[in-house]
């Protein structure tokens, strides 16, 4: 942050603490469920809203209820739970601390339900190269001559096209979501809003507990920059004493507040767009923290902005730990050939355009996206995984909840989790990920098409389901060793895979145990004479190297002993 000089004291005076989206609605909550994208959403959830503050009186709803209210079925209305809890504003809320086991009897607030209804109508930055419809029809998944309605891009052409420093940027996206609640933020504060009359007259007003719901969507400065809730950001109800709670304030007036709010925002993002443009060519992008990440390094703290970058890296290997992050989130880009650890635990993940590479993700307590992948091999403990438009990707999984598949998929398959390292264990416990729970092989598959793209589509083709991920054969299941002087040795530290596995994978592995032990003891007692045990150890070696070689392994060893 920069810093002005008041004049009056002479004394450096830190800019104001500027509004801003909270990325993980945007980035995370939004589901390619028709029924819960509204062409109108203020003329089916103020009803809605009366409706369900009336049949619950804890005003807290399980999934049974928000399958009958929104007429979807059980496993939609769970994976709404699901949503939510992996991106609630508040972490004290009932539902972001409950257990897998406790998620429905929990169930959630009716207001963050209500925003996280209205927000599914939120369309997607497009990518800046695309001016016209022109270059939009070539962006995949569109129509095609080949298959009636999917395009004959692959992932990684769409993401080879646009490199990118074509794609939007953090701060395009932050003012896309920033305008986005601009627009909408009067019936984003009608659905938080009481109704009272006051002399003959109805008008809306906003409690203190009601606003604070609205930091599901905004938030000033960065979270847990400073642990003060939202209302204590606000001139009218900052400072209020919990044992007199703050009287009412009409909506109007919030609404002007947070508007104001809003546009100084939206203005000083344009001011850093313009000094970016009009300053040296060799300015670093603030957005991109991480760019070079194989070689920087950047301290975790808990006020840095936004998710470290992994960007770009090709035909190499990079070994991220905790301390080489900052924040709690993540994102890899554009990486081809590598092979990439992040051993950390983490909140959310971001894996997008990557291509025939390796990932190991340590333990992400809230949600990982995987998005326009080809046959990458993701590793990975996380809460939830969200799979969108990718190919021949292999994912290893230690999963609470059900992997999502959306968007054009083709030949994915998934895995029991396969590998450790020594602080997984804690890695797990810090961010709340139960091991004796893995639904890795009950893939949950949404629709071919994701209505918040903001490209236009065939009629119909919203109807087509996605191909679901299969189950990897269990002859075809290996452990994934991470080394030591990877990982580093810890007290305490986790020696084994912490997921059990299932019977047919680990009946697996033995026989390919056994099947060595035969192998070894049968070259220990071959009768060779010494030369002849010289060269059959020297065309293992061989047989060996080429393999390293040709498997693309080598440049690993070589990366890795080098850091």
């Amino acid at each position: 942050m920069t810093e002005a000089t008041d004049q009056s004291s002479s004394l450096p005076v830190k800019d104001p603490i500027l509004i801003r989206p909270r990325r993980e609605p945007f980035e995370h909550g939004l589901l390619p469920i028709p029924k819960l994208v509204f062409s109108d959403p203020m003329q089916t959830l103020i009803p809605l809203k009366q409706k369900l503050l009336q049949a619950s009186p804890s005003h807290r709803l399980n999934s049974s209820a928000i399958s009958e209210s929104l007429q979807i079925s059980s496993d939609h209305a769970r994976l709404v739970l699901d949503t939510l809890a992996s991106v609630l504003h508040s972490d004290s809320d009932p539902l972001v601390n409950a257990t897998p086991d406790e998620v429905d009897s929990v169930g959630v607030d009716v207001l963050d339900l209500l925003l996280f209804l209205y927000i599914q109508s939120y369309k997607r930055l497009l990518p800046r190269s695309h001016k016209d419809s022109a270059a939009v029809a070539d962006v995949w998944p569109s129509t095609s001559a080949f298959d009636g309605y999917l395009s004959a891009l692959s992932p990684l052409q769409l993401v080879r096209s646009n490199s990118r420093r074509l794609m939007p940027s953090q701060a395009d996206e932050e003012a896309h979501q920033l305008s986005y609640l601009q627009k909408h933020l009067p019936n984003i504060l009608s659905l938080l809003a009481e109704s009272v009359e006051e002399e003959g007259e109805e008008s809306s007003v906003l409690s203190v507990e009601r606003f604070e719901h609205l930091g599901f969507l905004v938030q000033f400065g960065d979270k847990g920059s400073d642990g003060m809730q939202l209302s204590q950001h606000t001139p009218f109800f900052a400072n209020s004493d919990p044992d007199m709670p703050a009287v009412p304030l009409p909506a109007a007036q919030v609404l002007d507040w947070i508007l104001q709010n809003i546009a100084s925002a939206l203005d000083n993002i344009s001011e850093r767009a313009s000094l970016k443009e009009n300053g040296p060519s060799g300015a670093s992008d603030p957005d991109v923290a991480m760019a070079d990440a194989s070689t920087s390094s950047v301290n975790r703290t808990n006020t840095s902005r936004g998710p470290s970058y992994i960007e770009g890296i090709s035909k190499s290997s990079l070994v991220k730990q905790a301390s080489d992050l900052k924040g709690s989130s993540v994102k890899v880009l554009n990486c081809h050939e590598s092979v990439i650890y992040i051993l950390a635990p983490l909140r959310y993940a971001t894996i997008y355009g990557c291509s025939d590479t390796t990932i190991v993700l340590g333990a992400v307590g809230k949600a990982v996206r995987v998005e326009h992948c080809e046959r990458v091999h993701l590793i990975t403990v996380a809460k939830r995984v969200c799979i969108a438009n990718c190919r021949e990707c292999l994912f290893f999984l230690g999963v609470n909840q059900r992997p999502l598949i959306v968007g054009d998929n083709h030949k994915l398959q998934v895995a029991p989790y396969n590998t450790f390292y020594s602080q997984l264990g804690s890695h797990m416990s810090e961010v709340g990920i139960e091991a004796a729970l893995n639904r890795w092989d009950e893939p949950l598959a949404l629709g071919v098409l994701d209505p918040h793209d903001s490209l236009s589509h065939p009629a119909g083709v919203s109807d087509v389901q996605t191909e679901t991920a299969t189950c990897l054969d269990p002859d075809q299941f290996t452990n994934f060793l991470i080394p030591n002087w990877v990982s580093g040795e810890f007290p305490g530290a986790t020696d084994c895979n912490p997921f059990p596995l299932p019977d047919a994978y680990l009946a697996s592995l033995e026989r390919n145990k056994k099947s060595l032990g035969e192998v070894l003891q049968i070259l220990r007692e071959t009768p060779l004479e010494e030369n002849r045990k010289r060269e059959l150890s020297s065309a293992l070696h061989v047989y060996f190297k080429d393999w390293l070689y040709a498997s693309g392994n080598i440049r690993q060893l070589y990366c890795l002993q080098g850091d």
